[in-house]
């Protein structure tokens, strides 16, 4: 029993696409964990009428990367072999590879990553200073042979049901922290597949948003950099704080969720819509 887990903030113009996709796949269920959606994504959601398809619908912004772990929350406590995680923009013709993730977990593996960037000769400024860190980083781990630049941060991947067990909740809401704790726990990690990131056909954003993605990820790799060298965590780099969007991130909703998934409580029902005549609306 596997399950596809798709964070979507105002995904509109893709979520049906996405959908498309995974709904070919072999998974019992579908997550889509809404972030704080101002358009018609909720609504194209509930318009595909399968019974695997549960909605997950936050009003409030959960802050990038926080809908991650509310999915692996909830796919945890239904008890799948393993989960996929996939963008709601991530639009483009990637089935065979999503089945070479899920593949991947059946074979043993407890974390499954994608190659975004494979034969790429020239990149902008700021993508080879992101990825220089993120290098950094798996170097430090004595992870760059098997890995290269590869990361939970970038591109579709996949957790088996021991690594969704056994990985702290920070791990997964700051995905360069989940290299560190799987190896620091001796979990398995393996690229599984290569996508060009074109091929995902995630939509451009403005420059703004593409600095403080950049700020976001290098931030991120610099608290991995500090645990694995033992020392205070921390987001500088020299005089600068990269602090991006790490501010945003709601870890305060992804506690009371896992909280309420204990408890079946009020904040549960609020916040799920799920198949069947019994569903809880939070409309």
């Amino acid at each position: 029993m596997f399950a596809a887990v798709i964070p979507a903030k105002n995904e509109e113009k893709s979520i049906l696409a996405v959908l498309t996709t995974v709904l070919r796949l072999p998974v019992s269920y579908i997550i889509i964990v809404l972030n704080g959606c101002t358009d018609r994504t909720l609504e194209l959601a509930r318009s595909i009428h399968d019974s695997r398809i549960h909605i997950l619908y936050f009003t409030e912004s959960l802050g990038i990367d926080i809908p991650r772990g509310i999915g692996a929350l909830y796919v945890r406590h239904l008890g799948v072999q393993g989960a996929l995680f996939i963008d709601g923009d991530m639009s483009g013709d990637i089935y065979q590879n999503l089945v070479s993730l899920f593949t991947a977990i059946q074979s043993g593996i407890d974390v499954a990553l994608t190659n975004c960037y494979p034969y790429i000769t020239h990149r902008e400024k700021l993508a080879n200073l992101v990825l220089k860190f993120r290098a950094k980083l798996n170097r430090e781990l004595d992870l760059f042979k098997s890995l290269g630049l590869s990361t939970p941060t970038h591109g579709p991947h996949a957790l088996s049901e021991h690594a969704l067990q056994i990985l702290p909740l920070e791990a997964i809401a700051i995905p360069p922290l989940t290299l560190y704790w799987a190896k620091e726990t001796c979990l398995s990690i393996k690229v599984a597949t290569s996508i060009p990131h074109e091929a995902l056909h995630s939509p451009r954003k403005h420059r703004r948003h593409a600095r403080l993605i950049a700020e976001t990820i290098i931030g991120d790799c610099l608290m991995g950099l500090a645990l694995s060298q033992n020392k205070p965590l921390t987001r500088s780099l020299g005089k600068h704080e990269l602090w991006g969007y790490h501010p945003e991130r709601r870890f305060d909703l992804l506690a009371q969720w896992e909280q309420s998934l204990r408890s079946q409580d009020m904040f549960y029902e609020q916040h799920v819509i799920i198949p069947g005549p019994f569903s809880p609306s939070c409309k």
